[in-house]
């Protein structure tokens, strides 16, 4: 790494990250963490997108119901909320909590981007088959190397640039798998409507991404695992209220109940379907946010694009689909693009803690 160039680790300002409680941890608790985070990501976001095929599939057919399951979820992140033990105190630079009207813009702002995300991606999802919607939604890497450029001063070494294409062309090979470009009965007009939501929704999800960690790094300043969680919650109340305000302004509400008496799978399994769609999202955010807060948004995005690569072996294990060598090619990809960013996060991970270990010395020294 060059010497002009900030580590990912490096969130804040050097001396603030230094001092932070992330540090006190010892290596193997810290990359435990990241470990946990990864796992809600991954595990999360491939149960989501197959709950979400299997709703379209079984003849579900609400965009909106669609979005607001999303973040309806979010009352079940209260429990480790209040589980947790509370940790109010700031770091070293910052001389009070911000105001309680900064907070809530924030969380207004960032909740009503995320309903306008997840609205686009619920309309992409209905209308392109699983595997152009994966390769599409790979672009968010790409847009997330902007965003985290202009908004987080992030720099990029050889590793990250290799993990980011690797990774790219892991998705891209799963897309090409697939012949079709759109699911049957689908229209070439609502196809195209479909790519432009698509890839409006990866644009949108990446800038929010460098959104919620310039967020971290400027106005929370906190370096606990409370703060991942009530950012989480609040934005997610925004999100679910705009979503359901959706849901009734477009009269989709309407149709709920036909909707479910014909289900293909019967009533019971509809509700059970929305619900835990609802929990999978959640449990994916709290990963997302996890790793913006432990590690930078890129590194959120990247796993969320192995995510993508894991998807069809999901959907091997619980749809019995066919696994090819072209799946095999691309996972064995994604494992090569995860390894490579996973080394440069170790890299400057050795980086931060040698300097704080320099930094202790020091003052150990001027204190004898």
């Amino acid at each position: 790494m060059a010497d002009n160039e900030e580590p990912i680790l490096n969130k804040v300002e050097n001396t603030v990250a230094l001092h932070s409680p992330l540090f006190k941890l010892k290596r193997w608790q810290w990359w435990l963490l990241v470990a946990i985070n990864i796992f809600f990501l991954v595990a999360g976001q491939s149960a989501a997108v197959l709950l979400g095929r299997f709703y379209y599939d079984q003849g579900g057919n609400s965009k909106w119901m669609a979005t607001v399951v999303q973040t309806a979820g979010f009352p079940i992140l209260f429990i480790p909320l209040f589980l947790l033990p509370s940790d109010d105190e700031p770091l070293a630079s910052s001389s009070s909590s911000p105001p309680i009207r900064t907070l809530a813009l924030i969380y207004i702002v960032l909740g009503m981007i995320i309903a306008g995300d997840n609205y686009l991606y619920s309309l992409g999802l209905s209308y392109l088959s699983a595997s152009t919607y994966s390769l599409i939604c790979a672009s968010q890497l790409a847009f997330n190397a902007v965003f985290s450029y202009f908004i987080n001063s992030q720099k990029f070494t050889a590793l990250i640039l290799n993990s980011v294409i690797i990774l790219s062309f892991s998705s891209a090979l799963i897309a090409v798998n697939d012949d079709s470009g759109g699911p049957s009965g689908v229209s070439k007009w609502k196809y195209f409507l479909g790519f432009l939501a698509t890839l409006g929704a990866s644009s949108i999800y990446s800038l929010l991404l460098s959104l919620m960690q310039l967020s971290f790094q400027k106005v929370l300043k906190k370096e606990t695992f409370s703060v991942v969680l009530e950012m989480q919650i609040f934005t997610s109340i925004v999100a679910t209220c705009v979503s359901v305000a959706g849901l009734f302004g477009s009269g989709e509400w309407k149709t709920l109940h036909g909707e479910m008496q014909s289900f293909g799978k019967g009533s019971v399994p509809y509700v059970l379907t929305l619900v835990w769609t609802a929990v999978t999202w959640q449990v994916c955010s709290v990963g997302v946010v996890g790793l913006i807060f432990v590690v930078s948004s890129l590194f959120s995005n990247v796993i969320s694009t192995v995510a993508l690569a894991v998807s069809p072996i999901a959907a091997v294990i619980v749809f019995h689909d066919k696994m090819n060598g072209v799946k095999i090619i691309a996972m064995l990809l994604a494992v090569w693009g995860f390894a490579s960013f996973t080394y440069q996060n170790y890299i400057d991970d050795s980086k931060l803690r040698k300097a704080k270990t320099n930094v202790t010395e020091t003052r150990n020294n001027s204190v004898c």
